[in-house]
C-alpha cells in the first residue's frame, strides 16, 4: 500500500469533495479519483459513498480514517526527528522544578519541546528547589531549571518568564477570611506553615523576608515539602502561609486566598546552562 494512497484518502476524507481535496494535494482530481479507487481495491472495502452531488465516508472509511491519521503523524514526527538528528538536535536535557507554581509554564516548555525537536528526551525532577537547582546547574547535573528571584551563580545564565505576588493562604474560617486584603502585620501573632528551612525555597525566604519587614519573624509550626501539602495543612487549620499567585489553581475545601496590602514581587526564572533551548549532544 503506497503512502500516497493515505495521504490522498485522507484529504478526501476532510474534504468530502474530490475537487477541494485534489487543490489541496495540488494534483488533478482524475489520478486523486483513480488512487482512491485502488485503495479501495487493496482494502477490499468501499471507503466512500459519491455521487454526482456528494461525497460522504462509509462505515469501514470511517473506521479507517483515525488509524490512518496516527500512522501518517508518526510518520512525519519519524522524519522529523531524523531531521533533528541530522542537525544535532538529540540527546536528553533535565529540568529540574519544584512546586505548583511550575504548573504553567512547564506543560507549556515541554509542549513546544516535543513539536519542534522531537529527537530531544525531556528528563523532569520534581522537588528541585532554587538552592539546588543552581548547584545542579553549575556543576553540570541539570540543564535548566525553575528558580525565583534572587538567584545568582557563576557559570549559569538566567532568563526571566514572568512575575508573581507573594499571597496569603488561610482557612475559610479565619477572623481574617472575611477580608479582601490582609497587612501583613496583621499576621505578626499567626501560626506558619511553610517548606522546610533547610530545603533551599526561594518561598520560604521570600516569605520570611517580607514578614521581616513588616516587623515580625513569622512562626512556623508545621513544615511540609510541597505546596500542594503547605495548602492542604493550611486548609486544615494548622496555620497561615504566604504563597504565590501561580498556586490559586490549588483549591481544597477550608482554603482562601487573601491578597496582602503590602504585596512583595518575586520572579520566577529559568535557569539555562550553555545555550537556551539549543539541544546538548550527549546521551
Amino acid at each position: 500500500m503506497e503512502l500516497r494512497y493515505l495521504t490522498a484518502f485522507v484529504a478526501v476524507a476532510e474534504e468530502l469533495h474530490f475537487g477541494r481535496a485534489a487543490k489541496r494535494l495540488q494534483m488533478a482530481q482524475p489520478p486523486l479519483s483513480q488512487q482512491i479507487r485502488q485503495l479501495e481495491k487493496e482494502l477490499g472495502a468501499q471507503l466512500f459513498e459519491r455521487n454526482t452531488r456528494s461525497v460522504r465516508l462509509t462505515s469501514a472509511g470511517e473506521s479507517f480514517l483515525g488509524p490512518v491519521r496516527t500512522v501518517l503523524d508518526d510518520l512525519d514526527l519519524a522524519v522529523r526527528a531524523v531531521k533533528a538528528a541530522g542537525r544535532g538536535e538529540y540527546g536528553r536535557v533535565t529540568v529540574g522544578f519544584a512546586g505548583a507554581s511550575s504548573h504553567e509554564a512547564l506543560p507549556l516548555l515541554t509542549g513546544a519541546v516535543r513539536a519542534a525537536h522531537p529527537g530531544i528526551a525531556l528528563i523532569l525532577t520534581g522537588q528541585t528547589y532554587a538552592d539546588t537547582a543552581l548547584a545542579r546547574v553549575a556543576e553540570g547535573s541539570l540543564d535548566l531549571g525553575f528558580v525565583r528571584l534572587p538567584a545568582s551563580r557563576p557559570g549559569v545564565r538566567t532568563r526571566v518568564i514572568g512575575e508573581e505576588e507573594l499571597i496569603c493562604a488561610l482557612p475559610g474560617d479565619h477572623p481574617l477570611a472575611a477580608r479582601e486584603r490582609i497587612a501583613l502585620t496583621d499576621l505578626a501573632d499567626q501560626p506558619f506553615v511553610s517548606f522546610p528551612a533547610n530545603a533551599g525555597s526561594s518561598l520560604r525566604d521570600a516569605m520570611v523576608r517580607a514578614c521581616e519587614s513588616a516587623g515580625f519573624t513569622p512562626r512556623v509550626v508545621q513544615e511540609a515539602p510541597d505546596s500542594h501539602t503547605i495548602l492542604a495543612l493550611v486548609a486544615a487549620g494548622v496555620g497561615v502561609t504566604l504563597t504565590l499567585t501561580s498556586v490559586q489553581h490549588v483549591q481544597s475545601t477550608g482554603l482562601v486566598y487573601r491578597q496582602n496590602l503590602m504585596p512583595c514581587l518575586t520572579k520566577p526564572l529559568f535557569i539555562w546552562m550553555r545555550h537556551l533551548l539549543r539541544i546538548i549532544k550527549r546521551n
